[in-house]
């Protein structure tokens, strides 16, 4: 039958592909839903209050819960590592074992981190509190700014990608972005008090720097100037630099890798900025003329 024979030959095109191209790695593959866990986990440990079992009251019994999500989030972090290294130059080719034993080394690297992560995302949400008058309590931005869950989904898979682990931090990313529509790239750095207000529409690139007690609206770009070289670019500072006290409203455009935000700068929505700017200037663009005319069909007079 030609459905037959059709079938046939988008397997045998499919099969060929992977043998050329995945035959390593087609055995292997990441659990995306593990990558998730390891998040989940995340909140869980760091802020067992809100993420935790709601039957654990005591300081025993949540000094055990947590150290039992401390060990989940190394446990699917080994795992998933050993998989993601064969996506790694050095690895690709190591054998299973050694690629576990790097993997531990980087799970427990990680595990030094949360301590830091944790500090940093409390300061998150007093920026958040501090910043926006309709906020309520601490408990409300963390269960529900989509800005603090970009946060604090970058914060964790920023330390994976500084630790060289590959896809993974992506990954993470790419979830966050997808929930909340806020694209960060993990390999942005980040300081303290980051607060992103509302949010849909951000997108920070790779080599963004941000100073502390930075403040962004919705619809920001912090980005390149141009990814016409494609991968000649690579390693090379493509994005802005945001030092510390900067305001940016909403619907700017921040591009390019010599870019420097000077210190307590105010960006107006709808800026577009492709050069530095000195510290402690209100950067606006110049409105355009609003055209009014009557409605043909209601005078403007009508009350």
């Amino acid at each position: 039958m030609e459905l037959d024979s059709k079938i046939e030959r988008i397997v045998k095109h499919v099969i060929d592909d992977v043998e050329h191209n995945y035959k390593d790695k087609h055995t292997s593959q990441l659990d995306t839903q593990e990558i998730l866990e390891i998040i989940e986990n995340s909140q869980r440990a760091l802020f067992p209050a809100l993420f935790g079992n709601r039957e654990t009251i005591s300081e025993f019994s949540n000094k055990y819960e947590i150290g039992g999500h401390v060990e989940s989030i190394y446990t699917l972090l080994v795992y998933e590592t050993t998989r993601a290294l064969l996506y790694h130059p050095k690895y690709a080719k190591s054998p299973k074992f050694a690629r576990k034993e790097k993997a531990k080394q980087i799970a427990l690297q990680f595990l030094d981190k949360l301590p830091k992560i944790h500090e940093y995302l409390k300061t998150d949400i007093q920026a958040a509190f501090d910043g926006d008058p309709a906020a309520t309590s601490f408990d409300e931005i963390v269960y529900s700014y989509p800005g603090f869950y970009a946060i604090f989904v970058n914060r964790i898979a920023h330390e994976l990608y500084l630790l060289d682990v590959p896809l993974i931090p992506r990954i993470m990313t790419e979830q966050a972005h997808s929930k909340t529509g806020i694209d960060i790239h993990p390999g942005v750095t980040i300081g303290k008090y980051f607060f992103i207000d509302h949010g849909t529409g951000v997108v920070i690139g790779e080599t963004t720097i941000i100073g502390d007690h930075v403040k962004i609206y919705q619809g920001v770009t912090l980005g390149g100037l141009s990814t016409r070289d494609g991968q000649k670019l690579r390693g090379v500072k493509r994005h802005p630099t945001i030092s510390d006290n900067v305001t940016i409203y909403s619907n700017a455009s921040i591009l390019g890798g010599e870019t420097v935000i000077g210190e307590g700068c105010v960006i107006a929505g709808n800026c577009f900025i492709t050069h530095s700017i000195p510290a402690h200037m209100r950067v606006t663009s110049q409105s355009p003329e609003l055209v009014l005319k009557p409605d043909k069909n209601t005078s403007c007079y009508e009350i």
